[in-house]
């Protein structure tokens, strides 16, 4: 596959929209690449997309490395809150947890390597999918947050899983709680990540460790990986299906509305607890 093919619509994988797919040897690079949305917001058809990007990467038997990231100024700014008028439908939230479920556990279940490279801020969502992943290198300009909680939600697509896992329970709720931005550097620090890179130099770092896992012996890598996160799953379902179906009764509180009326009238909200 090569670039000039046309956006998000590729031999291999036909009836993506906003996802992309290149090869590079061994590595197989899917890019996260909303043309409508500079930062690469999550809408009803990119969540619809990334929740059908992991089964099929499960059954990828070409590659033995996969190189994430995302394509402009974003890896994936969190949600597009033009989508949440639509969530409020009769059965769209309860569709939502199941299919943020899925996303999750199908990322988890991924046998090859991945390489999250964040080009750009990771936000909601995109930070629960970069932390998911198996190696994440991040720009220096770039940050990663997890805010639901501005917005009178619970991190219930993965945040409150991705975030403990990474930095213990201690540090994640002191951002998870506060929805505070991370600086690429304070990432690195905290072990959010595992490196920052120059702006510049990003992509090509990344193309070199993915190239460096793809090289290995294959077998091995993958049920390593599995191994690991074997662990992982064993220990976040609990807590994971308890945060999905807050995030879902959040959805319909009046905090959440509030937060968005806030947002959309431009004043500081007035929050109820209710």
């Amino acid at each position: 596959m090569t670039n000039d093919q046309p956006h998000g619509n590729d031999l291999e994988h036909p009836g993506f929209e906003y996802l992309r797919f290149d090869r590079d040897g061994d590595v197989l690079r899917v890019t996260i690449d909303r043309p409508d949305d500079p930062l690469n917001a999550v809408n009803g058809t990119l969540h619809d997309e990334l929740t059908r990007l992991f089964p099929l990467l499960q059954r990828e038997r070409t590659a033995r490395a996969v190189l994430l990231t995302g394509a402009g100024r974003a890896f994936s700014a969190g949600g597009d809150f033009r989508w949440f008028p639509e969530l409020q439908e009769p059965g769209a939230l309860e569709d939502l947890r199941l299919d943020a479920r899925q996303m999750i556990w199908d990322l988890l279940d991924v046998p090859l390597p991945i390489v999250c490279a964040i080009n750009g801020h990771a936000v909601g969502l995109g930070a629960s999918i970069a932390l998911l992943c198996d190696v994440i290198l991040m720009a220096e300009s770039a940050s990663i947050a997890d805010p639901h909680v501005r917005v009178g939600l619970v991190a219930g697509d993965g945040g409150t899983i991705a975030w403990p896992l990474a930095v213990g329970p201690a540090r994640a709720k002191q951002y998870l709680l506060t929805g505070d931005p991370v600086p690429a550097a304070e990432a690195e620090r905290i072990g959010l990540v595992n490196r920052v890179v120059a702006d510049k130099k990003l992509d090509a770092e990344a193309l070199a460790f993915a190239r460096k896992l793809a090289a290995l012996p294959p077998l091995a890598v993958r049920h390593t990986k599995a191994a690991v996160n074997n662990w992982m799953k064993q220990t976040a379902m609990a807590s994971f299906e308890l945060a999905a179906a807050s995030e879902i009764s959040t959805f319909r509180s009046d905090d959440h509305a509030e937060a968005l009326a806030s947002l959309r009238e431009k004043r500081p909200p007035r929050f109820t607890g209710r």
